[in-house]
C-alpha cells in the first residue's frame, strides 16, 4: 500500500477489522480499506488522509488508535496535542492540548 512518503510510526486495525490507520512522519494519518474484496475495483486501498498531528527532531514513534465503535481516529502529536478527527468525513473534531512534550500514544 503506497501513500506514505516517510517512516511509518504507528498501525491501527479497527475493531470491525475492516479499515487500518497508519501514522507516518510525513506528518499524516491514512485510512486504509483492508477487505479482501475493495469496493472502488482498483488496488488504491487508502480512503482518506488526516492532517494536523506533525513529527518532529525527536522522531518518536507517535501511534494511532480507534474509538470503541470506530466512528472517529485520534493520532498524538509532537505539537502536545492529541487530534481527533471523524472517521467518514475526516475533519478535525477536536485538538486537546495541555501535555508538556510530545503525546506518543492515545
Amino acid at each position: 500500500m503506497l501513500g506514505h512518503t516517510d517512516t511509518v510510526t504507528g498501525l491501527a486495525i479497527s475493531n470491525q477489522g475492516d479499515f487500518l490507520l497508519s501514522n507516518a512522519m510525513d506528518n499524516t494519518v491514512r485510512l486504509w480499506d483492508i477487505r479482501p474484496f475493495v469496493a472502488n475495483g482498483n488496488s488504491n486501498r487508502m480512503i482518506r488522509f488526516f492532517t494536523g498531528s506533525s513529527h518532529n527532531f525527536e522522531k518518536n514513534l507517535l501511534r494511532c488508535s480507534w474509538s470503541g465503535d470506530d466512528s472517529l481516529v485520534t493520532a498524538g502529536s509532537a505539537d502536545r496535542t492529541i487530534n481527533i478527527w471523524e472517521k467518514d468525513t475526516g475533519k478535525l473534531k477536536h485538538r486537546l492540548g495541555g501535555h508538556t512534550g510530545s503525546v506518543n500514544e492515545t
